[in-house]
Parts: structure tokens; sequence; C-alpha cells
């Protein structure tokens, strides 16, 4: 059983957090909210995502699971207006998701869960830096990089305290440093990792700029990055895999 009623922009935040990196997902029905965990095609990114109950205006559910294809549920949340409310029911017999927003009504053909990618486990890591940055700060460095490389290196200075971002390009070159003034919070450890930059900028997308993200950093570790969502009634977890650097 399933039976909701959440605002059209908590819907198509969340399923932005999710469609950056899968075209298709699937969506357990807990009893106490939503929660999608998913890894693109490639296993070099991952989302870890939970809705609480609290961020619908109702919601009734049992533990169910559902498959769904992310495209063209956020086609039909893109058409509420951004005060509507989208209310979403799940017909079991037929494995449709009966779909109202104010007269339109549209009924989805969900996905077999079986038949949609293996969910990922979470690596416990235990990384040694931890960065806490405003969610425009990180825009303004992801789009600075992008101007002269596809890779983006990010790390901590322990020496002198420090976040940097680095991106090399054939010809020019950019670096971006903020100490503990410029960051929300900083725990300084060993950490230096480059990454791919495309990744990381459909991740950037979906971050509100006005969020407070934590990072964690290891030397050439996956980064963690962490930020809420719905007025705090919902998590993100991204985890992107580094590129390993010769000597």
């Amino acid at each position: 059983m399933f039976k909701a009623i959440i605002s059209a922009d908590t819907l198509r935040t969340t399923l932005d957090a999710v469609s950056v990196l899968v075209d298709e997902c699937k969506i357990h029905l807990n009893e106490d909210g939503l929660a999608i965990r998913a890894v693109d095609p490639a296993n070099v990114g991952m989302v870890d995502l939970e809705l609480s109950s609290d961020a619908f205006e109702s919601y009734d559910a049992d533990g169910g699971l559902i498959g769904v294809n992310l495209s063209r549920l956020e086609d039909i949340a893109g058409m509420a207006d951004a005060g509507q409310l989208i209310h979403l029911e799940l017909d079991e017999e037929t494995r449709k998701l009966h779909i109202q927003i104010e007269g339109l009504e549209y009924t989805l053909a969900l996905i077999d869960p079986d038949s949609i990618r293996q969910e990922p486990d979470l690596p416990d890591l235990d990384l040694p830096a931890t960065v806490v940055i405003e969610g425009g700060d990180l825009d303004r460095a992801v789009r600075a990089a992008d101007m002269v490389s596809d890779h983006i290196a990010l790390g901590v200075d322990d020496t002198s305290e420090l976040f940097y971002v680095d991106a090399e390009g054939d010809t020019d070159d950019v670096h971006l440093e903020l100490d503990a003034d410029d960051l929300i919070d900083l725990e300084v450890g060993p950490a230096h990792s480059l990454f791919s930059l495309d990744y990381l900028k459909d991740m950037n997308k979906a971050i509100p700029k006005d969020a407070e993200i934590t990072a964690e950093l290891g030397e050439e570790f996956p980064v963690k990055l962490h930020f809420d969502l719905a007025e705090g009634q919902g998590s993100v977890t991204y985890m992107l895999a580094p590129r390993i650097q010769s000597d």
C-alpha cells in the first residue's frame, strides 16, 4: 500500500537528486518515508537518499518496493506549478502509479524492480578530512574548473589548514583556496584526490546553492558529499570514486 500527497517542489527536488546519475531506480516505500540508493552504470557515482514522511502533506505506506523511470516521473511532476500538490497512489494489482495534479490524472506504468540494476552497498569509509562548505562556493569552484579541464582535484592542506580546488588544462589552470574563515567548518587531515568533472557537475546541478554541504575527503579515496533537502526533512549522500593518478 502506498498513498501520499507531496508538494511539486519537494518531489522535483527529490527526483533531480537521483536522476543526475541514473535513469531508473528502486524506491523503498517505508513506513517512515522514502529511500533510494543507486549507482551509475560505470560504478563511478553513487546516491543515497532518504525523504521522511514529514516532508509530505500526507503519507501512508507499508514497506513496499517499486521501480520507476525517473525521466517520465520528472516530466509528470514538471507539469505542476510550484505551489501545487501532487497526489500519488499505488495500484498494487496493476503495478501502476496513479498521479493527480489538480484536474490532471496520469497513470504511470512501473518497472519490475528485479530488472533494475542492483542497489550498491555504501562503503563505510573513515576519511581523515571534513569540509563544510556553502553550496554556492562549491558551485563557483566547479564552474571555474569546467572552464579549463575535465578533471578536478579536491584536497586539504593540513599544514596551511585550508581546503583547495585545482584544475589543470592544456593552457590554463584554476586554483581556489578556502580557509577556516571562508568555510562553515573544517577538520584538517591529509586529503587529495582527482575526480571526473562531468560527474561532479551533474551532482552540483542537484545541490541547492544555499545548502550546507559536508564533504569527506582522503588521499586517492572517494569523496562523500552530504546535504539536506526538503527543509531538513530529507537527506542526500553522493559518493564519487576518484581517478587514481599514476606516478
